[in-house]
């Protein structure tokens, strides 16, 4: 077998050995464990771009790796397919991307906490790409645990209000591990299997029943909670707010993306949308999304702290992940996902740039920007990007995601989710130009820079970099949009928008 044929499970591995490895090489050398860290982060990205590769190459079949070749339903696969490679390209690249980021923000630290830092952003990566790619119920609940530990940690790490932050989200994350845990145990008992191919074959006769409608309302709440869908989300706007500046960008950028694919991997691959219980769970979805584009644009529009804006506006774009969803025909569920893949570079940069500005001026006023094209040009440039997509104006990502969604409304006559999105964008274009505005017209704040400019960009160009990428992303993901839909997402429809 050649290393290509192992390449699902190294996507896995490597960010997994290199984990457990830094701490004992940071001991040796106080950066020695981030670049064994960042190493596999590499291997990891070229591991997916790999599968996507061989995955395409098959067309619109889904690749199993079977671990230890135990044939499952007895053992553990990783099932690869066109769409979660994809998205296991965005988690790689992103976390490979990002993991430069936080370095200015290590500099004056020793090496535990040095090492500390790295071992949790591998295992954060480790967690989100494991529950992406696994095909075992009870395997997704272990990632699913590795993302939410290491996710604590790094919230925890950014300070003395983020510890309050992550204590909280650790109280209602348990609920929802809880929650999964118990939904897992009803369909084991009505299946006997815990292989999601197995499932969605053995599920078909109880898709009428009451436990099979209690059990699909545990995974909404498990996964509501984690993706912080409304009015689940109460958690996140401390933890997105306060968490360490150095990975927030991956944390709010992939943490509430992961489970939001978990649910359209259960919901439309596994329990199928073609069935009464279905129906009315995405008619639920379909109000708790609608309610969260509309409360967290409020909420956005209150807010002065930057992070606290971004946070409540992240709530209203994972209501438009529901909402496309709910819509439940083929242009809904593209633009459902399209959104997530967009939404991940765009609230991305956005918390990159957020964390530059702290690092420079120790504060994120959206009233005390005035001037901030002049001193940092190139987070300037890619906060127009970002806002640009935000509001949902072509040539930008956000567009095309939006215009898929309201093509789904429109050909299933929902007409009620084309106004709220209009509305949503109309609200966005409120919020976010304000900080356009500040940073291009108003004069210029008078700000105390804590840490002087190291380059002629005004940050580091560890921080710089990241910025740029995720900017140029932005633009990247809606020139070539067409394309992934056609030569990925499109690949992996689910069964029942193939009849």
């Amino acid at each position: 077998m050649s290393l290509a044929t192992h390449a699902p499970v190294f996507i896995v591995l490597l960010p997994l050995t290199a984990s457990l490895l830094c701490l004992l090489f940071s001991r040796v050398h106080r950066k020695l464990g981030s670049w064994i860290v960042q190493a596999a982060l590499v291997g990891s990205f070229a591991s997916a771009v790999s599968t996507l590769y061989a995955v395409l190459e098959k067309g619109s079949h889904t690749i199993h790796y079977w671990m230890g070749n135990w044939e499952p339903p007895i053992g553990i696969e990783f099932a690869v397919d066109p769409l979660n490679t994809s998205i296991l390209c965005m988690i790689t690249f992103l976390s490979l991307v990002i993991s430069f980021y936080g370095k200015p923000f290590l500099k004056d630290e020793d090496w535990l906490h040095y090492g500390g830092y790295y071992t949790l952003y591998g295992l954060l990566t480790v967690g989100l790409c494991g529950m992406v790619v696994t095909g075992d119920v009870f395997n997704m609940y272990v990632y699913l645990e590795i993302m939410s530990l290491s996710g604590y940690g790094l919230i925890a790490l950014g300070g003395k209000k983020s510890m309050l932050a992550a204590f909280r989200y650790l109280l209602v994350g348990t609920i929802a591990a809880s929650f999964y845990l118990i939904g897992i145990g009803y369909i084991y008992s009505m299946t006997g299997s815990l292989n999601m191919a197995d499932i969605s074959v053995r599920i078909q006769p109880f898709v009428h029943t009451p436990l099979f409608a209690f059990s699909v309302a545990c995974f909404l709440i498990a996964f509501g909670i984690k993706m912080a869908l409304f009015p689940l989300h109460g958690w996140q706007p401390d933890a997105y707010t306060y968490a360490h500046p150095g990975a927030a960008g991956l944390i709010s950028g992939c943490m509430s993306k992961v489970p939001a694919y978990a649910m359209i991997r259960y919901f439309f691959y596994v329990f199928g949308v073609n069935n009464p219980v279905m129906g009315g769970l995405l008619d639920v979805m379909g109000i708790m999304g609608v309610c969260g584009i509309l409360i967290g644009s409020f909420m956005a529009l209150a807010q002065f702290d930057f992070r606290r804006m971004l946070a409540y506006s992240s709530v209203a774009q994972l209501g438009y992940i529901a909402v496309g969803m709910a819509i439940g025909n083929m242009y809904g569920f593209i633009g459902a996902v399209l959104h997530l893949i967009n939404h991940a570079f765009m609230k991305s940069c956005l918390f990159l740039v957020t964390g530059g500005i702290s690092y420079r001026f120790g504060e994120v006023n959206l009233y005390r920007l005035g001037g901030l094209n002049k001193k940092m040009t190139v987070s300037t440039v890619a906060v127009c990007f970002a806002v640009l997509s935000m509001v949902g104006i072509p040539p930008t990502c956000g567009f095309f995601s939006k215009w898929y969604l309201m093509l789904g409304a429109y050909e299933g006559k929902q007409f009620i989710y084309i106004a709220v999105l209009v509305i949503s964008s109309l609200l966005n274009a409120i919020y976010y130009f304000r900080i356009i505005e500040q940073m291009f017209i108003q004069r210029e704040a008078s700000l105390t820079e804590i840490h002087k400019p190291e380059t002629m960009f005004g940050l580091p160009m560890e921080m710089v970099v990241p910025i740029g990428i995720t900017g140029i992303g932005i633009l990247a993901l809606g020139i070539y949009s067409m394309n992934i839909v056609t030569y990925v997402l499109k690949l992996g429809l689910p069964e029942v928008f193939l009849r």
